[in-house]
C-alpha cells in the first residue's frame, strides 16, 4: 500500500469510529515526521481517546504528538509490524522478504573497539583574517613538503630560490604549490612557489604522454615536486611531475569477522528521501529482511559509519523549499533520531556532518552541535565527529570525509565525472589533500592547522556527497563513495546527476572485502 493509501486508511478508520481530523492534525499525519504507518498511529490515538472521560469531536495535532511520545519499547513493536494485522498481506511479505530461521547476531557478543584518531571539532578558532589565511597555506605547504621529502629521491630537493641561480642545463627537483596553470601554443605553463620564491615550468609538446597527463590533472594550490631542467632564463623544462602519492601499503585488519556499513546522504526532510528503501535497510540490520546470505552479513555488522548529510537542511540549493516535507531543521533531526533508534543497540553509529547539516559549511566542519545532538542521540550513544575525521574501528583506520570538494575536482580535471566518484577520490589521496582548490564551490576556513592534509594513510577512505556509489582499491586503500538514500531532485536533474540510492557498501573488517547490498 502506498503512502496516499495508508493516509486514506487512517482517515477511514477515524470516520468509522465517529471522529474527525482537524486540519493541523491531518497535515501532521501526512508529514515525514510520522515514521509509522498513519493508520497505526491513528489506531493508537483512538485507543487513547477511549480512555478519556470527555471524548473530543475532532482529533487534534496535540493528541497525535502525545501518542508518538509514548515509550519507545511500544513503538519498536509497531515498527516491526509496519501495518495493522489485516493489512499484513502477501504484498507486504513480498516487499519485505525474510528467511524463517531465528536471527542470532554474532556482533552482539563482540565488544566494540573505537578510537577517535583525528577530530577537528575542539580545535577550530579561525576569524578569517588575511594573516590566518597566510598561516593556513604555509602550514599546508610545510606538511605536504615534509611528506614529499620522506621519499629517498626527494630528500635533497632544491629550494626554488637556489634553483633559479643554477647553471644552464642543470637537472633539479623543486617543490612548490601550484599558483597558476595555463596553455600557450599547445604547451602547458605551470607556476609554482615555495615559502620564498616562485618559478615557471614549461611542459613542452615533446614531453612524454605520462608527463603531459600529470600536468593535465594538476590542481590550483596543490603541492608537487617537479623534476626540471634549467634553461638560460628563469624558465624550467619539466621532465617529470611527482605527487605526494601514498606508497603501496598492507591493510590493517580486524582480528575477528565484524563488518562495517558505510553510508551517507540520507537527506531526512526531503520528499526524495527513499523512506521505504531505508526501512528495508533497518529491517535487514534487525534480521527481518533478506535471504539467509544477507541475514548472515547483517549478523556480523558492528559499525555503521555515516559520512554526512543526515538531513536535507534548509535553503541549501535553489528550489529546495518545494521538495521539503519537513521545513524545520530541528524536526528533521528529530526524524533522523527516530529512524536511527531502530538500529540494533549493539551496532555502533559514527556520524560526521555534510554541507546540508547544521554546522558551518566551511571546511573543516565541527561535529553536529549540542543544539541538535541530544535530539539525534535519543536513548543511545552516537559518536558525532567533525568533517573530516579519522577513526579506528577494530584496528582498521577509516578516514571519513563528506566530499563537498569533489564538485571542484570533477569540474576541473579531465576524465573525472559524477558517474565515477572514486576516480576523483583517488586524486585526493595522490595529492594528500581533501580540498586542494581554494576559491571554488568549497569554502575553506583558515585554521592554524590544515586538517584537510592526509598525513596518515587510512585503510578505508569513505566519502559521499555525489550520491553515486563507487569503489576501488588504490595502493592498499579501500576507496568508497557510499551513494546515499535520496532520489533525483530537480536540482540534480539540471546538473545531469543520476543518483544510485539504496545501495549500501558493507566491509568485512577481517578480510577487507567489500560488497554492495541493494534495498531498492
Amino acid at each position: 500500500m502506498n503512502e496516499l493509501g495508508k493516509l486514506q486508511k487512517a482517515v477511514e478508520i477515524t470516520i468509522a469510529a465517529g471522529y474527525q481530523i482537524d486540519r493541523e492534525a491531518f497535515e501532521f499525519l501526512s508529514s515525514d515526521i510520522i515514521i509509522d504507518d498513519p493508520a497505526t498511529v491513528m489506531a493508537k490515538a483512538l485507543q487513547k481517546i477511549e480512555c478519556l472521560e470527555e471524548k473530543p469531536m475532532f482529533i487534534g495535532k496535540s493528541l497525535l504528538e502525545a501518542v508518538l511520545q509514548e515509550p519507545e519499547a511500544k513503538e519498536e513493536k509497531k515498527f516491526v509490524a509496519e501495518v495493522e494485522p489485516e493489512e499484513s498481506t502477501h504484498e507486504e511479505e513480498k516487499q519485505y522478504p525474510v528467511a524463517s530461521s531465528p536471527f542470532h547476531p554474532y556482533a552482539k557478543n563482540v565488544e566494540s573497539q573505537i578510537k577517535v584518531l583525528e577530530d577537528p571539532t575542539d580545535n577550530l578558532s579561525s576569524n578569517g583574517t588575511v594573516g590566518e589565511f597566510l598561516d593556513y597555506f604555509q602550514d599546508r605547504f610545510k606538511r605536504i613538503e615534509k611528506l614529499l621529502r620522506q621519499r629517498m629521491d626527494l630528500k635533497a630537493a632544491t629550494p626554488i630560490s637556489e634553483a633559479l641561480k643554477s647553471q644552464h642545463k642543470a637537472k633539479l627537483k623543486i617543490i612548490g604549490m601550484v599558483t597558476e596553470k595555463r596553455e600557450a601554443k599547445q604547451q602547458q605553463l605551470i607556476t609554482i612557489e615555495d615559502l620564498n620564491a616562485s618559478a615557471t615550468i614549461l611542459v613542452p609538446t615533446k614531453a612524454s604522454e605520462e608527463v603531459q597527463r600529470k600536468a593535465q590533472v594538476l590542481l590550483p594550490d596543490q603541492i608537487i615536486c617537479a623534476a626540471v631542467v634549467k634553461t638560460r632564463s628563469h624558465l624550467f623544462l619539466a621532465e617529470d611531475i611527482i605527487f605526494p602519492e601514498v606508497g603501496q601499503k598492507p591493510m590493517r585488519r580486524a582480528s575477528e569477522p565484524v563488518y562495517a556499513v558505510l553510508t551517507s546522504d540520507i537527506h531526512v526532510g526531503s520528499n526524495k528521501f527513499n523512506k521505504e528503501a531505508f526501512k528495508r535497510f533497518v529491517k535487514w540490520l534487525n534480521g527481518q529482511y533478506g535471504n539467509e546470505a544477507m541475514r548472515e552479513i547483517a549478523s556480523h555488522v558492528k559499525y555503521c559509519l555515516v559520512a554526512g548529510d543526515l538531513v536535507d537542511g534548509i535553503g541549501v540549493y535553489p528550489g529546495q523549499q518545494k521538495e521539503l516535507t519537513i521545513r524545520d531543521v530541528h524536526n528533521q533531526y528529530r526524524y533522523a533520531a527516530k529512524i536511527f533508534s531502530r538500529l540494533p543497540e549493539h551496532i555502533e553509529i559514527i556520524v560526521s556532518p555534510g554541507n546540508h547539516d547544521a554546522p558551518r559549511k566551511a571546511l573543516p566542519q565541527p561535529a553536529i552541535s549540542e543544539d541538535y545532538l541530544p535530539t539525534l542521540q535519543g536513548s543511545r550513544r552516537i559518536y558525532s565527529l567533525g568533517n573530516p575525521c579519522t577513526v579506528s574501528i577494530h584496528g582498521v583506520e577509516v578516514l571519513m570525509f563528506h566530499g563537498r570538494s569533489l564538485d571542484d575536482i570533477i569540474g576541473s580535471v579531465p576524465g573525472t565525472d559524477h558517474e565515477h566518484p572514486e576516480k576523483a577520490m583517488k586524486l585526493f589521496i595522490q595529492g594528500r589533500h581533501l580540498a586542494p582548490i581554494y576559491g571554488g564551490k568549497t569554502t575553506l576556513s583558515p585554521e592554524k592547522r590544515d586538517f584537510l592534509v592526509i598525513d596518515k594513510v587510512p585503510d578505508i577512505f569513505h566519502a559521499g556527497h555525489i550520491h553515486v556509489l563507487g569503489m576501488c582499491n588504490h595502493r592498499g586503500v579501500l576507496v568508497v563513495n557510499s551513494g546515499g538514500w535520496q532520489e533525483q531532485t530537480d536540482y540534480m536533474a539540471k546538473l545531469g546527476l543520476v543518483p544510485t540510492p539504496g545501495k549500501v557498501p558493507v566491509v568485512n573488517l577481517q578480510t577487507m572485502e567489500a560488497r554492495v547490498l541493494s534495498f531498492v
